[in-house]
């Protein structure tokens, strides 16, 4: 039975924007860990506070209003569009029907300029506020913020890849990414990141922010629920999965490039899980000529996404850069190979349970991927020989949290 560490703080106030903006789509690492701690935090004797900021001004929700939130992710609860979301012209149909439902249920409403006096007349002096999402930590949060007795305010930075890697991001997500780290760097009082790798990049752009205030704190993994896989012209032969929006850094043109070499008909196939992202004109144009073997199923859920994943003969991780890569733990929890770039972050989290191959290295790749693709599992449930791996928990990342505040 694990230790559960008593959490000091008198209440949280959690920005969950991030979730009613994305609820309803296939949730990324990132919309995964917001989601936990909204979970996590429903359970904690301490009060929960969710601020939602909507294009007409911000939403308070309780602990029950963060209970429905989580709910309506998975199987939504609000189907209608209100006329405030109409006339505000949310465009996104998503999350107009969940900013319409959390309207109902909010306990309190504020135009920006009132944010401040909302926020005093609810949270308890020594609130922690969570920043997960890495939005709306804008100039009027944080005023509103330090105008609150005792608070203080805590971010989780998950990579600082567009400030390393410019060349992989858009003009507006670059800048948009260098004022939200420029204000954490500022005025957070307590950094948390997902590995000593994203620690030291975070420490290396900071101006102000010491390394005293940056901890470490190991994402929790997803509990794995499998469902039948959908069928496919993979069913029955060899077949590799790559998961993850398809951007320049992900390198899905150096699996087509692997996969345009192979010319048999017994030759695996390759299945993308992930939506198309930006900056990739290349590769959609690839893609869009149907390359033999190769599917695209960006819209799978996640537990047949699981299925597929259990099934295959291996993951496929050529990317360029990483801030933490769940789709690598959750095949190596799953027993699946991985073969991967060696990226410091894969080398420390993960250790010798990947098979390691430099990007660049393409004949290198397709013979592992060859081996892999003759080692199919047996009826038994066989699987490969793949290093097990201890899996962080949620409970050891709060006690953590809890600990370092």
């Amino acid at each position: 039975m694990q230790t559960i560490v008593r959490n000091p703080a008198a209440a949280h106030l959690l920005d969950v924007t991030r979730t009613v903006r994305r609820a309803g789509m296939r949730p990324t690492g990132i919309d995964r860990i917001e989601r936990a701690y909204i979970d996590h935090l429903i359970d904690d004797p301490a009060p929960l506070f969710g601020l939602v900021r909507t294009k007409t001004g911000f939403l308070l929700l309780d602990k029950d209003g963060c209970s429905q939130l989580l709910l309506h992710c998975d199987q939504p609860l609000w189907t209608e569009i209100d006329v405030l979301s109409w006339v505000s012209g949310t465009s996104e149909k998503g999350r107009a029907r969940t900013e319409s439902g959390l309207r109902k249920i909010a306990l309190d409403r504020a135009l920006p300029s009132r944010l401040t006096k909302m926020l005093r007349r609810h949270l308890p002096a020594g609130t922690l506020y969570l920043n997960v999402g890495q939005s709306q930590f804008n100039d009027r949060v944080i005023h509103a913020l330090r105008d609150c007795d005792a608070m203080r305010i805590a971010v989780y930075v998950h990579d600082t890849i567009p400030l390393d890697w410019p060349e992989f991001q858009t003009p507006k997500s670059r800048q948009a990414f260098a004022a939200f780290f420029a204000k954490v760097d500022h005025y957070a009082d307590l950094v948390f990141c997902n590995s000593q790798d994203t620690r030291s990049h975070i420490l290396r752009h900071a101006r102000t922010l010491t390394a005293d205030a940056v901890h470490v704190l190991l994402p929790g993994l997803p509990e794995i629920r499998v469902d039948p896989p959908p069928l496919g012209p993979w069913t029955g032969k060899p077949y590799f999965m790559a998961i993850g929006t398809i951007e320049p850094r992900k390198n899905i043109g150096f699996l087509l490039d692997i996969w345009e070499s192979f010319i048999g008909d017994d030759d695996p196939h390759l299945i993308l899980c992930g939506r198309r992202g930006w900056m990739n004109e290349d590769v959609f144009a690839r893609l869009d000529r149907k390359p033999a073997h190769v599917h695209e199923l960006p819209a799978q859920s996640d537990e047949k996404m699981w299925g597929l994943l259990r099934d295959s003969n291996g993951l496929l991780f050529p990317s360029l850069a990483e801030g933490f890569g769940y789709p690598a733990l959750e095949a190596v929890q799953l027993k699946v190979p991985l073969i991967c770039n060696p990226l410091p972050v894969f080398k420390e989290v993960l250790g010798n349970a990947p098979i390691y191959v430099g990007e660049s290295d393409c004949y290198l790749w397709r013979q592992e991927i060859e081996k892999l693709a003759q080692r199919r599992r047996d009826q038994s449930g066989e699987r490969y020989g793949v290093m097990s791996l201890e899996s962080p928990t949620w409970q050891e990342h709060f006690n953590q949290l809890f600990t370092s505040l």
